[in-house]
C-alpha cells in the first residue's frame, strides 16, 4: 500500500485494508506462547522501586507510548515491543528500538504513515478495543489494552510493573485523573479480577 491509499483507508475507516499493513494477531500469539512478559506501565511510583533487573530478565519487555525510563535500576533498559496510542516521536522510537510497534487505539486518523510502515508494525483490532470499553464503561488506557492482549495470549507469565491506576499519576505527563477519559477505578477492579482468576498474571 502506498501513502495515498493509506490516507484514503484512514479517512474511510477501512479497517480491513489498514490491517494488511501490519502483522496479524496470530503472529503476536505465536511470539507470546510460552514466554515470560514484563509489561511496564508509566506510573510515577515505579521510579521509587528497584524492578529494573526483574523487568530485563523477562523474555519479552513491553512498554507504553513514550515509555519514560528515568533509571535502569527502576525501569530496566530493554524495549522489545512498544504499545502506543499516540504518535510517538521518531527519535523516541529510535532510542527504544522495539522489535514491534503496536497501534492500540481505534483512532485510526491519528496513525501516521511513518509508524504504519515501520518494520514490525501491528494494528490492534478496533473490535477488541470496543469490547474492552464496553466492559470497563469507558475508553481503556493503552495499558489496559495491552493487559487485555496479554490475558488473551498463551504467555507463560505476565508481570505488570508500574501500574497503580493513576494513584501516583504518570511519568508521561502532568494531567490528573479528571483530565483524561479513563475510569481508573474500573480498570483497577478489572485487573484485580484478572489477577485473582489467572495465576500467570501478577502485579509487581
Amino acid at each position: 500500500m502506498n501513502r495515498i491509499l493509506f490516507e484514503i483507508a484512514k479517512r474511510r475507516g477501512d479497517e480491513a485494508r489498514l490491517a494488511r499493513l501490519g502483522l496479524p494477531e496470530k503472529a503476536l500469539s505465536d511470539r507470546l506462547r510460552g514466554r515470560s512478559v514484563a509489561l511496564v506501565g508509566n506510573a510515577r511510583s515505579l521510579s521509587e522501586k528497584a524492578q529494573g533487573a526483574e523487568i530485563d530478565a523477562a523474555d519479552i519487555v513491553i512498554r507504553l507510548n513514550a515509555a519514560p525510563m528515568p533509571s535502569s535500576a527502576s525501569h530496566g533498559t530493554r524495549t522489545d515491543w512498544l504499545a502506543i496510542s499516540t504518535p510517538v516521536p521518531a527519535e523516541t522510537i529510535a532510542e527504544r528500538a522495539p522489535e514491534l510497534i503496536l497501534w492500540m487505539t481505534p483512532k485510526r486518523r491519528r496513525l501516521s504513515w511513518r509508524i504504519a510502515r515501520a518494520p514490525g508494525f501491528v494494528l490492534w483490532p478496533a473490535a477488541r478495543n470496543a469490547a474492552l470499553a464496553e466492559r470497563l464503561g469507558s475508553r481503556p488506557t493503552t495499558g489496559a489494552m495491552a493487559i487485555d492482549l496479554l490475558a488473551r495470549s498463551d504467555a507463560a507469565r505476565i508481570r505488570l510493573h508500574g501500574f497503580d491506576f493513576f494513584h501516583s499519576l504518570s511519568l508521561s505527563g502532568g494531567r490528573g485523573a479528571a483530565d483524561v477519559p479513563h475510569d481508573f477505578a474500573a480498570e483497577r477492579d478489572w485487573v484485580a479480577g484478572l489477577v485473582a482468576a489467572d495465576p500467570r498474571l501478577t502485579l509487581a
